[in-house]
């Protein structure tokens, strides 16, 4: 079954991780790889649960969790160098990244995503897209994070584009939340197929 764009949409909102790039499984093994290495306890259902937000929010809900002593700093640092030491591990999303390739130059597209701003363009330049994006939002932007509506109406106000008339693209709960909350037409890629 393939995504459809109804005609009255005139913008295109992508979330990255798990949606534009299949890069979750690398960021669960980033994560897990952070987690162990400052002996700390991992749960894979916590972390997964989490998907769209930002890392550092992240780890202070997990310090709130476990009542864990956490050097935050330390432990993003060890997950992102084992994300970018393993970033030809992932790969693009086809069925969602061939509507970016369908409507480049038809319709202005964002990336709203809850990662940091190097992370989100090291994986957008990966698959050779970031230049087809008029505005890139990630949690460097300091906007509220998913599920507040915020990083989708900003992505829409840089597409000088009314919410109404945008369409996500998420595969979270958090942002599927928030592009509801934003009144925009909320897209689950994970209900669609690549054929």
């Amino acid at each position: 079954m393939k995504i459809e764009v109804p005609e009255f949409i005139r913008g295109l909102i992508f979330d990255c991780d798990g949606t534009l790039v299949d890069s979750m499984p690398l960021h669960i093994k980033a994560w897990e790889f952070a987690i162990n290495d400052a002996g700390l306890t991992w749960n894979f259902e916590f972390f997964d649960s989490k998907k769209g937000m930002p890392s550092n929010e992240i780890l202070e809900l997990y310090s709130k969790h476990y009542n864990a002593d956490i050097n935050i700093d330390k432990v993003l640092k060890t997950k992102y160098d084992y994300f970018y030491m393993h970033r030809t591990e992932f790969k693009p999303i086809e069925h969602v990244v061939d509507i970016v390739f369908e409507y480049r130059d038809k319709l202005p597209m964002a990336v709203a995503s809850g990662g940091s701003r190097k992370t989100v363009n090291v994986q957008l330049e990966d698959l050779g897209i970031r230049h087809l994006f008029k505005a890139i939002i990630t949690a460097d932007d300091k906007l509220k994070s998913k599920p507040a509506p915020d990083m989708f109406l900003e992505a829409a106000r840089r597409m000088n584009v009314e919410p109404k008339f945008c369409q996500v693209f998420e595969d979270g709960e958090l942002g599927l939340e928030a592009a509801k909350s934003a009144g925009m037409l909320a897209t689950d890629i994970r209900l669609f197929d690549c054929e």
